[in-house]
């Protein structure tokens, strides 16, 4: 069950990222989080009367409010990197330190994941840095500062997933309204203090874009969150962490950035690592 949702929440991830991603070159990375933030607390909040009664602690809203702030920090630094950089170099770099982050903080947490589950694991990695890899030729590239952008953001994206695997089961999706209650105050304040205003996250084109960028990441959370009640921290982390895969096939089919033979490989050895995941 939890190799099935954490490889949706992949998809869904890297098809919110793709559009996240197109909008930020139309419109300030800080507009568009803040717009995919409010569209997914919509979403969340329609939702919630919908579902089973959750038995919510204290400890689960404030674990999901410092996950918020990790999260839409991670998401502005994502946006501001694939308006700047291509989506197939930029999203993969990312996945990298959103994987390797939770990763690590679940062995240091004393997880033990079968010889078939760690061999998928470190074979997910090599999948991440197949698809990062650059040569000289006319396949897209990006800049040590887009690079450098792109792992921070990926980093942040780890924080807001170990904080998540500390929730309670019983929380239901609380943890998520905890976030969003988080980021959302954070991104406007990080807006106005910029001197911008907020209705200019509201107005303009592109908005459908941004909505259905944030309904998806939600929903992307929402799978991660369930996946991780089924199973370990670094399984999980790992098979979502594929997510640049999705962004990369839209990227390619879209934005027309030619895939290089490397990135191919890259997401032939993605398969491969959720199959070893899997058994």
């Amino acid at each position: 069950m939890s190799v099935v949702l954490a490889l949706g929440a992949a998809v869904v991830f890297g098809s919110a990222d793709f559009l996240g991603g197109l909008a930020s070159r139309r419109r300030a990375a800080l507009a568009v989080a803040f717009g995919t933030q409010t569209a997914g607390f919509v979403a969340l909040v329609v939702a919630l009367p919908l579902l089973p009664a959750a038995v919510v602690a204290p400890r689960d809203i404030l674990l999901g409010a410092l996950g918020g702030l990790f999260g839409s920090s991670g998401v502005v630094l994502l946006f501001r990197g694939l308006a700047k950089g291509p989506m197939s170099v930029v999203a993969p770099v990312a996945a990298l330190t959103a994987s390797v982050v939770p990763i690590l903080a679940g062995v240091l947490q004393g997880e033990r994941p079968g010889a078939a589950a760690v061999a998928g694991i470190a074979v997910a990695l090599v999948a991440v840095v197949l698809v990062t890899r650059e040569d000289d030729s006319g396949s897209a590239k990006a800049g040590l500062e887009v690079v450098g952008t792109a792992l921070a953001a990926g980093a942040l994206f780890g924080l807001f997933f170990v904080c998540l695997h500390h929730t309670g089961d019983d929380a239901g999706l609380y943890p998520l309204l905890g976030a969003r209650l988080a980021s959302l105050p954070f991104l406007a304040l990080l807006i106005t203090a910029r001197g911008d205003s907020l209705r200019d996250a509201f107005t303009g084109r592109g908005l459908l874009t941004v909505a259905v960028s944030g309904v998806l990441d939600m929903g992307a959370n929402v799978l991660y969150l369930v996946a991780l009640r089924h199973g370990l921290l670094a399984v999980v982390s790992a098979l979502t962490g594929l997510y640049p895969a999705a962004t990369v096939l839209l990227a390619q089919t879209v934005l027309d950035e030619r895939m290089r033979r490397t990135q191919i490989a890259g997401l032939a050895v993605a398969a491969l690592a959720a199959t070893l995941v899997a058994v």
